[in-house]
């Protein structure tokens, strides 16, 4: 720990985190697309000479990405191109080549050194969401890419500006390869006009307290709120804690995508053993970790920390005592070339496991099962010139869990992420589409005694014939949200296109949705697990979510024993109704995962992935495949949703069995 005075030390840190905002504020505000302008699916960060963030925002861009690390990238620019020299600027988007720093090719990623002296003191960072860098669909993401080659423009770790001038060549490239080019060099100016903004004030900070003092602030920094997150791991109690949630598939397939987590608290550490989690699949999914407590693996334990105390510095010091293991060629660790244009569906299932897990250790602290999904809903359409305009209409999300004391939120899950509402006006001024509904979804959220968050709806009229929809990330349309201690899980998503019109269709997950004029495209988001037996929650608060349209009155009677006449709460006729109804305990995963785990149990899918990673990396996908035809031949065509009988069940489970033993 450093010996700066504490005081110095508070001020200092204020203002670095000062310079990260007031680097974002400049990004969003000279930014060129509505992922920029409106989502805010970007970010900005100090970095230290080590490449880890001393610095980063709390109220502005992407909240997750302080467990980044820069310094892989800027060593391989070193080893290739020559050391860094002032006005060079770092620019990569490959997940490999940069060591995780980048994790899907549309995030463009930019380093650049801040000098005093002719030393290197600090470096800014920043990305951006860009719209499309090529690749098979427009958008450059797809669920079905089988390889990072389909996904786009891959670039490795380069100098886009060498002191001070923008590489013509790179540029060249950059242009040649998206469908959107003159949008992309509009974020990325506004990218480098962030990096300008830091590096002033920056050198600003440094004539008023000099480079010692700046140097050695910016390890203090990190130690400080290492030490928070010690002292708050001291506070759980020590042990082991496991748990295991699923993706709906691997959007190839109908067969689920296992994600397990053991968590051990001990001594003011903590680590997270992915051991059990699936491995790497042939589509788009995959966490490029590249074996590190990366971003995508560790917000649960960011969140935590700043919960349990709201002190705690946002830095890569809270990711200190943390370690994890995750096995090479599994889905949080795949080996190149896995695609991994969706793995933040990945990482949010990662995001509820952990919030599992820790919640079997702090019970009454954790909330249960957020809605599991972020739907970023991009629309692609032809343009006069013969090309395609690429942009998104909607961050879609749903709700938060229910925690003990405390609904979920409605409509606003940050679990993951804190991307920003898109206007319905700036919508519609930017795209060929008419928003025609924008709301919170009735009867969503999970029942219980404090109610799971509402998932959202959105219906929107397609103007020009075309048009392709993109919804990347479509989850939890199998699997619901779980609850907690009694709690029901949240209701599904889906997708109808011209629902209760003649043309009518419901749709499961979607790659590219072609549409046209006058078709209406109509999204709902998963609601959030409720905490608590329904029949605990104080009919007084069911009446208030009816008046409000969370709950109809016939949830109200059917989930929470609430009986409603005119309007009006019939005490007599609920506290009869309410004696006669089942309660549970304990997590309720809801029928389609207790129906899948009867046969599919967690010990022997443990058993299974154990041995599919003794295999070599290109027959794992082939062989689990043919395990899974083999149990599932004789079950109910749309298992889970269909329970298996008992005789199905049993030679099911006799066949897998059989299966393991075959290894």
């Amino acid at each position: 720990m450093s010996s700066l005075d504490p005081v110095l030390l508070e001020i200092l840190g204020n203002k670095f985190a000062s310079v990260t905002e007031e680097m974002c504020l400049t990004l969003q505000r000279t930014g060129r697309t509505l992922y920029v302008k409106e989502t805010a699916d970007f970010a900005c960060a100090l970095a230290g000479l080590d490449g880890r963030f001393f610095a980063y925002p709390r109220s502005i861009g992407v909240s997750g990405f302080v467990g980044l690390e820069c310094l892989p990238a800027i060593q391989s620019v070193i080893d290739t191109q020559g050391a860094l020299q002032p006005g060079d600027v770092i620019l990569t988007n490959d997940p490999y080549r940069s060591t995780g720093l980048a994790t899907h090719l549309p995030d463009l990623h930019m380093i650049e050194p801040y000098f005093h002296e002719g030393e290197i003191v600090a470096y800014g960072w920043c990305f951006v969401h860009c719209s499309d860098v090529g690749g098979r669909v427009a958008s450059s993401i797809s669920p079905l890419n089988t390889e990072i080659f389909q996904e786009g423009l891959r670039i490795p770790p380069v100098k886009l500006m060498r002191r001070g001038e923008m590489s013509p060549e790179i540029k060249l490239f950059l242009d040649a390869n998206s469908r959107t080019p003159e949008a992309n060099m509009g974020d990325i100016r506004a990218m480098l006009a962030s990096l300008a903004t830091g590096r002033r004030r920056t050198e600003q900070m440094l004539r008023q307290h000099g480079v010692a003092e700046l140097t050695a602030a910016q390890e203090a920094l990190m130690s400080y709120a290492a030490g928070k997150a010690e002292a708050v791991l001291r506070q759980m109690p020590e042990g082991r804690y496991s748990f295991s949630d699923y993706l709906d598939d691997d959007a190839a397939s109908r067969l689920p995508v296992r994600v397990s987590v053991t968590v051990e608290i001990a001594d003011g550490k903590v680590h997270l053993d992915f051991t059990g989690t699936d491995p790497q699949v042939a589509t788009a999914m995959n966490i490029p970790s590249c074996g590190r407590p990366h971003a995508w693996l560790t917000l649960r334990m960011l969140a935590l920390v700043q919960t349990l105390d709201k002190s705690a510095p946002l830095n890569a010091g809270l990711l200190r005592p943390l370690s994890v293991t995750t096995p090479l060629g599994t889905l949080v660790n795949p080996q190149e070339p896995a695609a991994t244009g969706v793995r933040h569906a990945a990482a949010i299932r990662v995001n509820d496991i952990l919030n599992g897990a820790f919640g079997l250790a702090l019970p009454d602290v954790l909330p249960a099962a957020a809605s599991g999904t972020v739907i970023p809903i991009v629309m692609s359409e032809p343009t006069a010139r013969g090309g395609r305009m690429v942009q998104v209409i909607e961050p879609l999300i749903g709700g938060t869990g229910a925690r003990h004391g405390h609904d979920g939120v409605d409509g606003r899950d940050s679990g993951i992420s804190n991307l920003a509402n898109n206007p319905a006006e700036t919508v519609e001024a930017e795209l060929g589409v008419e928003v025609l509904h924008y709301a919170l979804r009735a009867d969503s959220g999970g029942a219980g005694q404090w109610r799971g968050g509402c998932g959202m709806e959105l219906s929107f009229r397609v103007l020009t014939d075309g048009s392709h929809v993109l919804g990347r990330g479509m989850e939890r349309m199998l699997f619901r949200p779980w609850g907690q201690a009694g709690g029901q899980p949240g209701q599904p998503g889906s997708l109808i296109v011209n629902e209760g019109r003649p043309r009518e269709i419901r749709l499961g997950k979607i790659d590219v949705l072609e549409v046209n004029a006058g078709d209406i495209v109509t999204f709902r988001t998963p609601g959030a697990g409720g905490w608590g037996n329904p029949t605990d929650r104080d009919p007084m608060a069911v009446l208030a979510d009816v008046a409000a349209g969370f709950v109809t009155p016939d949830a109200a009677r059917r989930a929470y024993g609430v009986v409603l006449c005119d309007g009006h709460l019939d005490p007599e006729a609920t506290m009869a109704l309410r004696a006669e109804m089942p309660t549970q305990d304990g997590t309720v995963f809801g029928p389609e995962r207790d129906t899948w785990d009867s046969i599919f149990a967690p010990a022997l899918m443990d058993q299974l992935n154990s041995a599919l990673l003794s295999l070599p990396l290109s027959r794992r996908q082939t062989h689990r495949r043919k395990i899974f035809e083999t149990v599932l031949a004789d079950l109910p065509s749309n298992f889970p949703r269909s329970p298996a009988s008992d005789t199905q069940r049993d030679t099911a489970i006799k066949r897998f069995e059989t299966c393991l033993r075959s290894f």
